[in-house]
């Protein structure tokens, strides 16, 4: 087991890729906080968890709440004494161009998506200054690297999150503690799912993702979670400051318009 031993926080742990990682970490050993705004999935993941031997702790909490964030972090302190490993998975997208983008709407995908991201590291790394040891992981998207049409906001909080990894690891590398992202290609989550499920042939929406994918397929969860499993464990104790593209090819090739 990979991270036998560690305590690991997973935001977004309820579904899609959060739900991967949070029950692959499981499986390789790890105690599982989740943090998530909804309480039905995510106590349902917690529950598969715990029912094939795993240690898991749901929390609910917004992820774009400072004092939600500070809660549910040190709820997960008091249960597991320490937090070994953080994974940042939470993301929202909405379709809209730069000219028709309600401010409002610009400001709740950055939230969600990028303040969430400093909120969670802001108070789980004072723990991992202490231990003098830490592996954290943002995921951020091949859409922080190609520009696909109708996502402004979603592509500058995916691309900040690598900037922010590639400075967070150039503070923390000399205090024992490693920080990278993930930019996966598209993913088969519950948000994409609705995306096929809005468009006018949701079949072929899905051949044209299949197809842009070099490999001819999307991703799945588990694919990410493989992923985030190399970057938590020991065999990358010299990896900090990159971004690990898991795209099925689509960033070698130029991006296709649906």
């Amino acid at each position: 087991m990979r991270l036998k031993d560690r305590v690991a926080l997973v935001t977004g742990m309820a579904m899609g890729i959060g739900q991967g990682v949070a029950e692959l970490f499981a499986q390789e050993g790890a105690a599982v906080i989740g943090i998530d705004i909804d309480e039905k999935l995510g106590n349902q993941v917690a529950g598969g968890i715990v029912s094939k031997g795993g240690r898991c702790q749901f929390l609910v909490g917004d992820v774009g709440s400072e004092e939600s964030v500070r809660t549910c972090v040190q709820a997960g302190l008091e249960k597991f004494g320490r937090i070994d490993v953080l994974v940042n998975v939470v993301g929202i997208a909405a379709e809209c161009p730069v000219d028709k983008l309600e401010l409002a709407e610009w400001d709740r995908i950055l939230r969600v998506n990028l303040t969430s991201v400093y909120l969670t590291s802001k108070f789980v790394l004072p723990g991992m200054l202490d231990q003098k040891r830490g592996s954290i992981i943002h995921v951020s998207s091949v859409q922080a690297l190609l520009g696909f049409p109708g996502y402004p906001h979603y592509a500058a909080s995916k691309g900040a999150i690598i900037s922010l990894t590639r400075q967070m690891a150039s503070e923390y590398a000399c205090r024992g503690i490693r920080v990278n992202c993930i930019a996966p290609g598209t993913i088969e989550t519950p948000m994409n799912v609705k995306v096929l499920e809005r468009a006018p042939d949701p079949k072929k929406l899905r051949e044209a993702w299949a197809r842009m994918h070099p490999m001819g397929r999307i991703g799945q969860p588990v694919d990410i979670g493989y992923a985030a499993v190399y970057l938590a464990c020991d065999e990358s104790s010299f990896v900090t400051g990159q971004y690990l593209v898991v795209d099925g090819g689509v960033s070698s090739c130029a991006p296709l318009r649906l």
